[in-house]
């Protein structure tokens, strides 16, 4: 038997619930948005959203994880030594395409990076990190891991939150200039 997690029709169900989500918060805020209005937009019961998430923010996380996936992608698609004057077209590209729903974002990524969004994206992050800085044999690979996943999430979630002044693009190279700086420095 296939596990529900692999069936593909719980897949397109998820991915409909999610969709609708995202249609709904690009009108109205989260907290704003009901189970009832939300399983009429998707076109499913009410026990199948229950079926699948606990609540409605277990869904928007899970509706925004792709942002924590493209983020993890973005600070990682380089190879040999980073230039600090220069970020991966990734990185641009992310901050770039957060405004159709920053403000979804706003809601799960709290100033300095917490709330549930910061969690996945500090984990995701942390994680990456910690192992490509173990693979090469960098120094410290925990701690500076732990460093740049809590300093990217704080920068994000801070110039979502109009903390940090900025074009995506100017944020984008200031962050990246940040990260490398993280990398680089002394541990000794």
């Amino acid at each position: 038997m296939t596990p529900a997690a692999e069936d593909p029709r719980a897949a397109r169900t998820r991915a409909r619930l999610r969709r609708a989500l995202l249609d709904a918060c690009a009108d109205t805020p989260l907290a704003e948005v009901t189970v009832a209005a939300l399983v009429r937009r998707a076109g499913v019961g009410r026990a199948t959203f229950y079926l699948h998430y606990g609540d409605l923010e277990a869904l928007a996380v899970d509706a925004c994880a792709d942002v924590v996936r493209d983020a993890v992608d973005a600070l990682h698609a380089w190879r040999g030594l980073p230039d600090p004057a220069t970020p991966p077209p990734a990185l641009l590209a992310f901050f770039a395409a957060l405004a159709p729903h920053a403000g979804l974002y706003r809601e799960l990524l709290r100033p300095g990076g917490g709330g549930p969004l910061g969690l996945v994206l500090h984990e995701d992050l942390r994680a990456r990190s910690l192992a490509e800085r173990a693979l090469v044999g960098a120094p410290e690979p925990g701690l500076v891991a732990s460093a740049v996943a809590a300093a990217f999430a704080g920068v994000l979630a801070d110039w979502l939150h109009g903390l940090v002044e900025g074009t995506p693009e100017e944020v984008a190279h200031r962050v990246w200039r940040l990260l490398i700086a993280l990398h680089r420095a002394p541990l000794a």
